[in-house]
């Protein structure tokens, strides 16, 4: 049986939705998130919020690997906004940009995967930690989808770059 969810637990829950959703979109619409739109927006604004609340949780009493994880994403969103600003990275920036604010979504879905599996279905869960089969499974399938996206997103940037070089 899967460990009850807290009030807190489900807040938390419902807001980290908001970055999950704003980021799928954000890759739908442009292929990468931009800070400067609206759903790239909401995505910044939700995923910090989602790491903050996160550290009122903690199934193992103190600091855990979904703390951390949420940390890096910070750093990573921190790293995507300022690559722009850096004129020495040259024509890697927005590349850069790209791949942080990428990366940031990569871990976010992490513990997200892991709890869901851990979770879901409430009667009886897919997986019983983090180191179930399925888990690790998911979490490898996730890697594989995260570097194919950035395949794609370089792609996308090299293209748009070219198309504005010969317009």
């Amino acid at each position: 049986m899967a460990h009850p969810l807290s009030s807190f637990g489900a807040l938390h829950t419902v807001i980290s939705l908001v970055p999950v959703i704003a980021g799928l979109y954000s890759f739908m619409r442009s292929g990468k998130i931009d800070p400067a739109t609206r759903s790239g927006k909401t995505y910044l604004i939700g995923l910090a919020l989602s790491v903050f609340t996160a550290f009122g949780l903690s199934s193992t009493g103190g600091f855990n690997p979904g703390h951390a994880l949420g940390i890096l994403a910070l750093l990573a969103i921190g790293g995507g906004l300022l690559a722009p600003r850096l004129s020495f990275l040259g024509r890697l920036r927005p590349y850069l940009s790209a791949y942080a604010l990428s990366f940031s979504f990569f871990l976010l879905m992490v513990p997200g995967i892991n709890e869901t599996l851990t979770r879901l279905p409430a009667a009886h869960p897919l997986a019983n930690g983090p180191e179930s089969p399925v888990v690790l499974g998911t979490l490898l399938a996730w890697l594989v989808v995260f570097i194919a996206g950035v395949a794609v997103q370089t792609w996308l940037i090299r293209s748009r770059r070219t198309g504005e070089a010969s317009a």
